[in-house]
C-alpha cells in the first residue's frame, strides 16, 4: 500500500458533530490530510473554534450551524458541497437512566439524534455520491456500548445498535456504486460529553487505564485516526465493518 493512500487532497468531507470531541478531532485530521471539510454542529462557537484550528493548520473549512435532526436543513448543507467524497456522521448525545425510569421523551430524543441524525446524514450523502458518480466513503459513529450492556445506557445503546445495523445494511445497498460504509465503535474516550455523563470521571479514567493493555484512556485523536483510515484509500477494500478503537476494553463496567 502506498503511503499516499491517506492523502485526501482534492476531496471534500462533511463531518457532523464537528464542534468538539471526536467530531472536531476527525474534522481537523481530515483537513490535515488535504480534504476541504464541511463542519456541521448545533454549537456555533464550537464550530468557529474548529474552523479556526483547521485554518491555522493551512486547511479549508466550511461551517454549517444546524441540528442533525432537521432533515431538510442537513440536506441543504450536504447538497451545498460541489462534490462529496466523505461523510463522517459523528454527532451524538448521551443520556443515562435506569430501564425502569426511562421516559418516552428520553428515548425519543436519543434516537432522534444518535440514530435518525446519522440516518439522515447517510441518506443525503449517499444520494449525492450516487448522483455525482463518486466512489465515496461514509463513516458512522457507533459505540462499544453495542457489545455489552451497561447500567443506565438503554437509550444510548439501542440507538448505537441501530447505527450498526444501518451501517451494515447501507453498505450492501450502495456498494455497487463504489461507496463504502463503515462504523467506528469507540470504547470510553475522554471528551466533554463523557465528562458530563460520568459523575466519577477520574475513577472511570483510572479504571480504564488499569483494564487497558495499553495502560491509558482513549483520546479523540485516537478515534480520528480510525475515521481517517476509513475515509481514505487505505481502506479501499473495507466496507460493512465495525472498527473498535477501545484500548482493548469495550466499555468500563
Amino acid at each position: 500500500m502506498a503511503v499516499d493512500a491517506y492523502d485526501l487532497t482534492g476531496r471534500t468531507a462533511f463531518v457532523t458533530g464537528a464542534a468538539s470531541g471526536i467530531g472536531r478531532a476527525g474534522a481537523v485530521l481530515l483537513a490535515r490530510a488535504g480534504a476541504t471539510v464541511h463542519c456541521a454542529d448545533l454549537d456555533a462557537p464550537g464550530l468557529d473554534e474548529t474552523a479556526a484550528l483547521i485554518g491555522a493548520g493551512g486547511g479549508t473549512a466550511v461551517t454549517h450551524h444546524l441540528d442533525v435532526t432537521d432533515r431538510a436543513r442537513l440536506g441543504q448543507a450536504v447538497m451545498s458541497c460541489e462534490q462529496l467524497h466523505i461523510m463522517a456522521a459523528v454527532a451524538g448525545i448521551m443520556h443515562s437512566s435506569p430501564v425502569l425510569e426511562t421516559r418516552d421523551e428520553d428515548l425519543d430524543r436519543v434516537l432522534d439524534v444518535n440514530f435518525k441524525g446519522v440516518l439522515y446524514a447517510c441518506q443525503e450523502a449517499a444520494r449525492l455520491m450516487v448522483a455525482q458518480g463518486t466512489r465515496g466513503s461514509i463513516v458512522t459513529m457507533a459505540s462499544g456500548a453495542v457489545d455489552t450492556g451497561g447500567p443506565g445506557l438503554l437509550c444510548y445503546g439501542v440507538a448505537k445498535a441501530a447505527v450498526v445495523q444501518l451501517t451494515r445494511t447501507l453498505a450492501t445497498e450502495v456498494g455497487p456504486h463504489g461507496i463504502r460504509v463503515n462504523a467506528v465503535a469507540p470504547g470510553w474516550i475522554r471528551t466533554a460529553m463523557t465528562g458530563r455523563h460520568e459523575a466519577g470521571q477520574a475513577r472511570t479514567e483510572a479504571l480504564m487505564a488499569r483494564r487497558s493493555p495499553l495502560g491509558r484512556v482513549g483520546e479523540p485523536e485516537d478515534v480520528a485516526h480510525t475515521i481517517l483510515y476509513l475515509a481514505s484509500d487505505a481502506s479501499a477494500f473495507v466496507t460493512g465493518q465495525i472498527l473498535r478503537p477501545n484500548g482493548g476494553v469495550a466499555m468500563p463496567w
